[in-house]
């Protein structure tokens, strides 16, 4: 059945915005927020279907995210690595920055 609505042009904008972030047609969007407002698709009853169903699954989880592969843990500590060198260097540049320095600082400039 198809049902036709008229909307300001903004909600009409935020309508579009918010079915683009989901990644869902307009038509989809409005029908998910029709089923949640009439209490057809309730997010606490699905998150309980969910549990039910995985039961024994989450344990399996848990201990697998308690105790990470090898390979993943090197990943974890190399990407770890990775975020302490760009944040240093993000403070260098905010210091140089309020310094008046240009940014990076080449070795002629530090002589």
């Amino acid at each position: 059945m198809a049902v036709s609505v008229r909307l300001e042009p903004l909600l009409e904008k935020e309508l579009e915005l918010a079915a683009k972030r989901q990644g869902v047609t307009k038509s989809q969007f409005i029908i998910s927020a029709l089923e949640k407002a009439l209490g057809r698709k309730d997010p606490y009853q699905l998150l309980l279907k969910v549990q039910a169903e995985l039961g024994s699954q989450e344990n399996e989880v848990y201990v697998a995210k308690k105790n990470p592969s090898p390979y993943k843990s090197a990943i974890r500590h190399k990407l770890k690595a990775q975020h302490e060198a760009e944040q240093a260097d993000w403070m260098a540049y905010q210091e140089a920055k309020k310094r008046g320095e240009s940014w990076p600082i080449t070795d002629q400039e530090a002589s």
